[in-house]
């Protein structure tokens, strides 16, 4: 059987001359395509060696055309995100919005001043363009930008107490994002964690019975992820730098969440900012630059002048700092914290944060009302967005949703259209919800809703 089976597979010549492979050749070259056919080719052979039969020509081909866009397609789209959830991590996090696209576009499309000074004509620093704007914001006496904040703590720890103690309470080893944890981060980082303080309860008594003469630094992380209730107690900032100062200890506080300053903006007020927690006496602040910063991927580390300078120049400050592009939307981004209304009006994230019930009411409205153009049955629902991207977790906003209704009793109806509008060129990520597909208004931009109904229009018909 396998002979007979092994002679039905079609030679790379054949394959070649194939409408469909010719048209694929056009689009990105021969030596892609005839890779791709011979990586098909040998899974088919594989295939009917484990007593399977050879696919029709046609599925070869098909096969052929999935794996030369799974390698030269388009694998990074931009998404509709419909689930509520402002600072999605699996969609970026905080999207920039065009007012930051316009300001950086001339400065990544050209050659740019990055590390020259145009006062002198000689070489200058990258980390100028955003530290003054930092500066300001934050009330900081310096700062250095870094990848991200996992990065920042990172070069902190490592630079001002490697091989010494860091205290910190057990009710703050977090665990990040994809799994790090605040544990693993001090220890690579060469530094000695000391626990302090049980899970739910830290006394600053704690603190000052674990210090020694080997403890260099008091580290503190905002519990930015998760909420805790009950029986509980933690010690703020102020207290912690008191202790600081009296034992020459440096108070290293990680707020995680990147909220540079309080806006007037009611679903952020419980939230630490980082002016506030310099201003409450930590020497160093690390944060990051893509969730309530409203920015691109990375982290920033401020505060004391004489602790930044040192973290500026130690050796592992050049395998972690940013490149144009980073500080390019990082600066437009800064520049509308100076005023409010342009921080509500610009920033994609708070523009969301500062919704009220009757505008989101009245986008659910709209996307309604074009959905039944289509004659797409649908219903609007109450719903519940979040600020997401490990922050506020305890926080649900009002919102509205557009349910999208079944036209016959299917109780597969909701995955599919959840499965399918993920696989458009142009991908619209819904709610699941209660055996219901959804769409929540909240993270929906209103220039969208056309896409979206004609979208579905083509799935459901």
């Amino acid at each position: 059987m396998h002979n007979a089976e092994l002679k039905k597979i079609p030679a790379v010549d054949k394959l070649l001359t194939q409408n469909k492979i010719i048209e694929l050749t056009k689009q990105f070259g021969s030596e892609l395509v005839v890779y791709s056919i011979r990586q098909v080719l040998q899974a088919v052979r594989e295939d009917v060696l484990k007593e399977r039969k050879t696919p029709e020509m046609e599925k070869i081909i098909n096969k052929i055309e999935l794996l030369i866009l799974s390698i030269a397609g388009s694998s990074l789209k931009s998404v509709i995100n419909a689930t509520g959830i402002v600072l999605h991590t699996n969609l970026g996090r905080a999207p920039l919005g065009k007012a930051v696209i316009k300001q950086m576009e001339p400065i990544i499309n050209n050659y740019s001043n990055l590390e020259l000074n145009l006062q002198t004509g000689k070489r200058g620093h990258r980390k100028s363009h955003v530290t003054e704007l930092i500066k300001f914001i934050t009330k900081a006496e310096d700062a250095v930008v870094v990848n991200n904040n996992a990065a920042g703590i990172m070069l902190c720890l490592k630079t001002l107490a490697f091989k010494k103690e860091v205290l910190i309470s057990r009710g703050e080893l977090i665990e990040i994002g994809g799994s790090f944890r605040i544990s693993e981060i001090l220890k690579a980082s060469g530094a000695k964690m000391k626990e302090v303080g049980t899970t739910n309860r830290t006394r600053i008594s704690d603190y000052e019975n674990a210090i020694t003469e080997k403890t260099r630094i008091i580290f503190k992380a905002h519990k930015s992820n998760f909420h805790m209730i009950g029986f509980t107690e933690e010690v703020e900032i102020a207290q912690l730098s008191k202790l600081a100062k009296i034992h020459n200890l440096i108070l290293i506080y990680d707020i995680g969440s990147g909220l540079l300053r309080k806006p007037e903006c009611l679903a952020l007020k419980h939230e630490p900012d980082v002016r506030s927690g310099l201003n409450d006496g930590a020497d160093l602040i690390t944060f990051s630059c893509d969730k309530l910063l409203g920015g691109p991927q990375a982290g920033i580390i401020a505060g004391k002048k004489e602790l930044i300078s040192k973290i500026a120049k130690a050796p592992m400050m050049r395998a972690l700092r940013v490149g144009k592009m980073t500080l390019a939307v990082l600066s437009s981004v800064l520049k509308f914290y100076l005023k409010d209304e342009d921080l509500f009006s610009q920033i994609p994230i708070f523009m969301m944060l500062n919704q009220d019930k009757e505008k989101l009411k009245n986008i659910a409205r709209n996307l309604s009302v074009e959905l039944n153009k289509k004659n797409i049955k649908n219903k609007i629902v109450e719903s519940f967005a979040q600020v997401g991207g490990g922050t506020l977790p305890d926080l649900r906003l009002e919102s509205f949703a557009v349910c999208i209704v079944p036209c016959a009793e299917d109780n597969r109806f909701a995955g599919k259209i959840f499965k399918k509008l993920l696989r458009l060129e142009r991908p619209i990520l819904g709610v699941l919800r209660e055996g219901n597909f959804l769409l929540d208004v909240f993270t929906i931009f209103e220039e969208d809703i056309p896409y979206i109904a004609g979208a579905l229009k083509k799935i459901i018909n």
